[in-house]
């Protein structure tokens, strides 16, 4: 497959038209097309339902759409490292994260490093845990912000002194709001909304104990937004993290700490084996630098 052809793949899909596409991409329709034609049969697969207007794309033509999408996406990332030059300071440095304490004190890092090397620029992605692992893996991100415990068998991490604390999200009215702590016992009734990865976790099976049961998970979620929203509606409590309240000002909702208590550090990793630019690099010996020997490990 080539580049090119993955791209006019690309733009088709966006269209859903071959002649909008063949306009946008400035060559005839016949000839993409045959290209398209031709994609198909290298791959073995149909990619489009073909309408009389509009076209669709098959499950097949959706899978390709993402792994296209990802190939360019490394491609063009490749190309720009190595026209900066690999040992530059200066080009992009893409970092994936999810709702945590980590973003404030990243925000300070961010800072202080551009201080210093002001042709460094960031891009932030977010996400939750497993979608910045893949990400990491495929090679679309540069450095990953996780929460332990996790697998460190593919990367290298350094430890960072921030810790997230979990709790439970409430309607401003609810009674839970009177109280210091939540409990177990007090979430035993309660509809409540959590991460996939939370409700799959032992960590929290084992802190709601005797009353833990599935069926009171009323809905999952990726991020805190969503749920939040359901929360104010009176739907029922979020169990997050602090650090992902903490933009989240609004009179509707407030946050209660779990007890006992679940707190979680946050780790910066990349992955293990993989050259990274030199603006990269730098900004990694800078954070350890900043971190203590304490805090700062890597395997």
């Amino acid at each position: 497959m080539e580049n090119r052809v993955l791209k006019y793949f690309l733009i088709v899909a966006r269209e859903q038209n071959i002649t909008k596409a063949a306009e946008i991409l400035h060559v005839s329709q016949p000839a993409l097309s045959r290209q398209l034609m031709q994609l198909e049969e290298e791959l073995g697969a149909k990619l489009f339902i073909r309408g009389k207007r509009n076209i669709t794309l098959t499950d097949e033509g959706l899978y390709l759409r993402q792994k296209a999408q990802e190939i360019i996406d490394l491609t063009e990332k490749t190309e720009q490292e190595f026209a900066r030059g690999l040992t530059s300071l200066s080009g992009v440095i893409s970092i994936g994260m999810g709702e945590t304490a980590a973003s404030s004190y990243l925000a300070d890092l961010i800072y202080e490093f551009r201080e210093e090397y002001p042709d460094v620029r960031f891009e932030i992605i977010s996400g939750n845990v497993d979608g910045t692992k893949e990400q990491l893996d495929k090679g679309l991100l540069d450095i990953g912000i996780l929460l332990e415990p996790t697998d460190f068998s593919k990367y290298e991490f350094i430890r960072l002194p921030v810790k997230d604390t979990w709790g439970a999200v409430v309607p401003s009215k609810c009674p839970l709001c009177k109280k210091e702590y939540v409990t177990a016992e007090d979430l035993k009734d309660r509809k409540i909304f959590m991460s996939n990865r939370a409700v799959n976790h032992s960590l929290f099976s084992s802190w709601f104990g005797e009353y833990y049961n599935p069926k009171n998970i009323y809905l999952t979620v990726n991020l805190l937004y969503n749920a939040a929203m359901f929360v104010s509606k009176g739907m029922g409590c979020a169990v997050t993290l602090d650090g992902a309240t903490q933009l989240y000002n609004h009179p509707d909702l407030n946050f209660r700490p779990l007890y006992p208590k679940i707190e979680q550090t946050s780790v910066l990793v990349w992955k293990k084996n993989q050259i990274v630019s030199g603006c990269v690099l730098k900004f990694i010996d800078f954070i350890r630098g900043v971190n203590s020997p304490a805090c700062a490990i890597t395997d």
